[in-house]
């Protein structure tokens, strides 16, 4: 189920160190639009993953920025360009790890997504 988000806000969705969805496949998070389709954006990305080439912070984690303005050259290659108008973020994860944390028993649970001032 996706889960939808007001226009013009910045987000950010944060991993911790070591916190990375468990998957043996892959995960994505998916921007789409009100109408449910990929948002037009001038670096063509429509989702974020590993397979993106996100840059992890000093101490491991990953932020990746969701925002209609670029958040600087230091951070567009976490950036997730998100439309003017209201849009859907929806995270697959691919193949779930069994093992502890898993998504399948609700031991690991996806960060929240928190609006920034």
């Amino acid at each position: 189920m996706p889960v939808s988000f007001a226009r013009l806000n910045t987000y950010q969705l944060r991993f911790a160190p070591n916190q990375l969805p468990p998957v043996k496949g892959f995960w994505s998070l998916t921007m789409y639009d009100k109408d449910m389709f990929f948002v037009a954006n001038p670096i063509n990305r429509y989702s974020m993953s590993l397979r993106t080439n996100p840059v992890r912070e000093p101490d491991g984690s990953l932020i990746i920025y969701v925002q209609n303005e670029s958040p600087g050259p230091g951070k567009e290659a976490n950036w997730l360009p998100a439309p003017k108008e209201r849009f859907d973020l929806m995270m697959r994860l691919y193949w779930p790890d069994e093992n502890t944390p898993s998504i399948l028993d609700g031991s690991w649970i996806i960060p929240a997504i928190t609006k920034v001032d």
